[in-house]
């Protein structure tokens, strides 16, 4: 019998092709809604997910022939680990496809911030040119860079901004307990936030980050401070963002990432013209986004042929699901 893959939601030719050239076959999701998944879960064999798709356990229970959850993309918040884990079902994410992509889209943030570009482009086009006696721009060269979390793209980061730029890294992250070279680790996330002239996020959404940063970890930053996230909206306390921005306490801020996505469009937020704003966007390169189709899709190939997936999340005891 052939082996299908259900798709939630769609993703890139490449990632499908590589499915159908392996001989499997493919069902791309008619809906997010739970009854719908539930209905078209129910005879594949592999499930690749995009993040607005949340698998749940109802789902997981839904798909009896399930063997692998391959994520599009790294964050895991909107599959049900615990219950697929239970189940015997792989749960596999891209560490290698979008870090980079993630990685440059920060740097591009500090720049904008920086250099005052959307501002700058504002003005201009309203015929201001004399903006540029008013508004200056900053050196990065010397500026010291905070990372929070200091994983795969923490580190990218880091090499990209002291490299490319000259700037000096400063980083918390309390599962780290060696020394991570050329970023000076700071024992407790206060110092980094009171220190940077850049505060990055690059943390995974759990229950331990959930409305990690809010009102008392703004008000340590400088005046003079940008803050950045890219990882998940929810790590943030977006009120607490909004009254820091508009009453100027930080100099501006950039995020990839809302609390709810999509935001509403009276999203406060919007309003404001201290912050750059984009539609989590940041891993979705033309060159990421294929990587990630096709490195999911290889995932379940591997673990629908009996072997063991590279990236894989969980501990699975046993291959069968219950």
């Amino acid at each position: 019998m052939d082996q299908v893959v259900y798709i939630p939601q769609d993703i890139e030719y490449e990632g499908k092709q590589f499915l159908l050239e392996k001989g499997y076959k493919v069902k791309i999701g008619s809906g997010f809604a739970k009854a719908t998944m539930m209905k078209e879960i129910a005879d594949c064999h592999a499930v690749l997910t995009r993040s607005n798709a949340i698998i749940n356990d109802e789902i997981i229970r839904a798909g009896k022939n399930i063997k692998i959850i391959a994520k599009y993309g790294v964050g895991l918040d909107n599959i049900d680990i615990e219950s697929a884990t239970k189940r015997g079902i792989y749960v596999t994410n891209t560490p290698k496809a979008n870090a980079n992509a993630v990685a440059e889209h920060v740097m591009a943030f500090i720049l904008a911030l920086s250099k005052k570009i959307p501002m700058m482009d504002k003005e201009l086009r309203k015929g201001n040119f004399t903006v540029r006696n008013s508004i200056f721009s900053e050196d990065l060269e010397d500026k010291i860079l905070g990372i929070v979390g200091i994983g795969k793209i923490g580190k990218l980061v880091a090499k990209k901004a002291r490299d490319g730029f000259g700037m000096k890294i400063i980083g918390y992250d309390p599962y780290i307990v060696t020394e991570v070279p050329g970023i000076e680790k700071i024992d407790y996330m206060e110092g980094v936030f009171k220190n940077a002239d850049f505060v990055s996020l690059h943390l995974p959404l759990s229950n331990a980050t959930k409305r990690m940063i809010g009102e008392s970890e703004f008000n340590w930053m400088k005046s003079s401070a940008y803050f950045i996230n890219v990882s998940r909206g929810e790590i943030v306390d977006e009120r607490a963002l909004t009254n820091v921005l508009k009453k100027k306490r930080i100099a501006g801020a950039a995020i990839d990432v809302f609390e709810v996505e999509p935001p509403e469009m009276d999203n406060p937020l919007f309003q404001l013209s201290n912050i750059i704003v984009t539609p989590h966007s940041a891993a979705l390169s033309k060159q990421g986004s294929i990587r990630m189709s096709v490195h999911a899709a290889m995932e379940i190939d591997k673990v629908l042929r009996g072997l063991e997936p590279d990236w894989q999340v969980n501990e699975v005891r046993k291959t069968s699901n219950q």
